[in-house]
């Protein structure tokens, strides 16, 4: 499940590089979409492709053999709806915009897993600024790690949702962790502040909330954690599909 709602006639992005849409700016020589779509492909461990988006005539001329889902008011939202509407597990969630996706990312965070229902993409801060020291992300201090999201869920079964309808209301906290943290209560964000909420503890806690089993999954990869949001996103993606090239 790719999402890639616009966010609407004056997205800057858009407007900057020319684009109809900000999943269809130009990476490389091919569109950020495009891109996604054939990471997809060449892990050789996607079933079907599905967009999430307002406006699939933008990409249907770009990107053939996907299903569309219209988008609906939030992220989250959009993911369930899209899955429900399909009902088949497990899946793997990504965003338009994540043009630095490879096969081996989608490898690493598609394996089976049995001890989970949902499963989060994350990247160390180590990881990222070792390859990227230029770069600046947003990262959650949980004890001794700071973490990046990197756009990537795996939804292993039905349970896994049950985390999405939480995050239709803690979305808006993303770029807030004390605020994200306070969501699930007092206690929790006095051991944020303290330093003493580890990641395996965070994750045991939201799982404690929702009823199902969360973990985190650590990849190895910093170009995982680099979408592109803004300018400086686009060069350095450029930069490293150079290097790739």
């Amino acid at each position: 499940m790719i999402l890639a709602a616009s966010r609407g006639a004056e997205d800057p992005m858009a407007k900057d590089y020319g684009a109809l849409h900000k999943c269809m700016i130009d990476i490389g020589g091919k569109p950020m979409l495009v891109r996604v779509v054939e990471a997809l492909r060449e892990s050789g461990v996607i079933g079907s492709i599905a967009i999430s988006t307002e406006a699939s005539d933008v990409y249907s001329a770009a990107v053939s053999g996907v299903e569309h889902s219209p988008s609906q008011n939030s992220a989250p939202s959009s993911a369930l709806a899209a899955i429900r509407q399909r009902g088949s597990y497990p899946v793997l969630i990504t965003t338009g915009d994540h043009a630095l996706l490879t096969p081996e990312m989608v490898l690493f965070v598609c394996q089976p897993r049995t001890d989970a229902d949902i499963g989060i993409g994350l990247a160390r801060a180590e990881t990222i600024q070792a390859a990227y020291p230029e770069t600046k992300r947003t990262y959650f201090k949980l004890g001794p790690d700071r973490v990046s999201g990197c756009n990537l869920f795996a939804v292993y079964n039905a349970d896994g949702l049950k985390l999405l309808e939480r995050w239709q209301d803690l979305e808006r906290y993303r770029k807030q962790p004390w605020k994200l943290v306070f969501a699930f209560g007092l206690m929790p964000l006095i051991r944020f502040i303290t330093g003493q909420l580890t990641l395996d503890a965070a994750f045991a806690e939201v799982s404690r909330q929702i009823c199902a089993r969360a973990v985190p999954l650590l990849l190895p990869f910093a170009e995982a954690a680099i979408d592109v949001d803004k300018p400086s996103d686009k060069e350095l993606a450029e930069v490293i599909l150079a290097r790739r090239r």
